[in-house]
């Protein structure tokens, strides 16, 4: 063989090669954690864990605090920064989000510090290829092959990339897809500001009875009359009614699998539990589908729009209102289906009302701790609720019902924008997409 048919493997070798890019070649420093729980304080310096790391975010309000010594501690090796990558090696594994500017953060355990190097990648691309199909397939292939699953160390600095773009076009899809993702987040704090709100409002008038009376000052502070009831003292012309007395109904579903039917690829909404979020929404993508001819025969959990669906088994306490954009649906035997009768109570009242300390301590002290604790539908039935007199209840309703159409807005926003982020990631990253287009 002459030499130029080694030339000629030579280049072919260096094209197959230069298709495939390994992670730690672009990047400045990949560390791990220090493997130490975190003292939980109410106050400090983020500490970041795996559950907190989110869609390339990082969720900072559920973390836990660290002291500025821990935190001296334990960033020895490398201080994070502005847009370092965390990874969690183990559930959710690959999971990643990116450090914002201006917020100091360390490592919680199992979770990985990874440092882009800018004169090769742009932090942003690289957070939107670790989020993408491929390179999240990549990873749970290597972690489910473990006892433990758990990326270590080494999987990850020789995870391999696709051959990278030019840091322009990278840049141009990670600021197309940071765009998005930062318009999402926005109206994400937006609705957690409502919410704040309206839980505010609610607290102050409905448990510490501080409502504006007729002449408009705090109710309570000002002498408002107080009587008794099963709740304690409440003001004067109020009741306390069992929830069920203010439905229409309360009721559950089952799984089609009772009726030896099968779950579909598409067609109609089946909301589990799994699918209502700790924020008081509905979560689409978590959504399973069932046929028509399915959704006839479990016609008793049949959902309606301003129904209430509160978790009654496993995650006890989640809950979340039916709006037009999740219809049609049906639901499980996790779920409880709450139809608020409209000429006794408001649906919003009820979420407000679900949400205060007492009424969680209330069913939180008659959870059934079984195989699977859970909550009975007639325990959810009987609990008791406060109903103010009718001039408050409506006070009330004038304030908040715009204020829960304003969160439903965002949300559909949301779910628009997400859509679309979905949509274009995998078709940028392959490079069939360009921006401009």
């Amino acid at each position: 063989m002459n030499l130029s048919f080694f030339r000629y493997l030579g280049i072919v070798n260096k094209v197959l090669f230069s298709i495939m890019e390994v992670l730690n070649n672009i990047c400045l420093d990949i560390v791990d954690c220090e493997h130490k729980t975190a003292p939980i304080q109410n106050e400090g310096i983020p500490s970041i864990r795996t559950t907190d790391i989110k869609n390339g975010f990082l969720d900072f309000k559920g973390s836990n605090k660290v002291s500025e010594e821990t935190y001296q501690k334990w960033t020895q090796r490398l201080e994070p920064r502005a847009y370092d990558i965390i990874l969690a090696r183990e559930a959710p594994v690959g999971q990643v989000g990116i450090v914002p500017k201006g917020q100091r953060v360390c490592l919680g355990q199992r979770t990985v510090l990874i440092r882009p190097n800018k004169q090769k990648v742009y932090p942003f691309y690289l957070l939107y290829l670790l989020l993408s199909r491929e390179i999240q397939h990549k990873m749970k292939v290597r972690a489910s092959g473990s006892t433990v699953e758990h990326l270590n160390m080494s999987d990850i600095r020789n995870l391999q990339l696709p051959d990278l773009p030019s840091l322009k076009i990278q840049k141009e899809i990670g600021d197309t897809l940071g765009n998005l993702d930062a318009k999402i987040e926005n109206l994400r704090r937006q609705n957690e500001t409502l919410e704040a709100i309206a839980q505010t409002l609610f607290k102050h008038w409905f448990i510490d009875f501080e409502f504006p009376n007729a002449d408009g000052k705090p109710y309570k502070s000002s002498g408002g009359a107080m009587i008794p009831s099963e709740l304690g003292k409440i003001p004067e012309g109020w009741r306390v009614e069992k929830l069920g007395d203010l439905t229409q109904t309360i009721t559950k579903g089952t799984t089609p699998t009772t009726f030896k039917k099968d779950f579909v690829d598409s067609g109609i909404n089946f909301i589990k539990a799994e699918s209502i979020s700790e924020s008081h929404t509905l979560v689409k993508s978590k959504f399973a589908y069932i046929d028509e001819e399915t959704n006839i025969m479990l016609k008793r959990s049949i959902v309606q729009e301003k129904d209430i669906l509160y978790t009654i088994a496993g995650t006890i306490g989640r809950y979340a209102m039916v709006t037009s954009s999740s219809l049609p649906a049906n639901t499980n035997q996790a779920v409880a289906l709450i139809r608020p009768d409209f000429k006794k109570i408001d649906p919003e009242y009820l979420l407000c009302y679900f949400a205060s300390i007492t009424y969680k301590h209330y069913l939180s002290s008659r959870i059934v701790q079984a195989v699977q604790a859970n909550l009975s539908l007639g325990v959810l039935s009987d609990s008791p609720i406060t109903i103010p007199e009718q001039r408050i209840k409506n006070l009330f309703s004038n304030v908040v019902v715009p204020i829960f159409s304003k969160k439903e807005s965002h949300q559909m926003q949301i779910e628009t924008l997400t859509k679309t982020r979905d949509t274009l990631l995998p078709k940028l990253m392959s490079g069939q997409l360009r921006v401009k287009e």
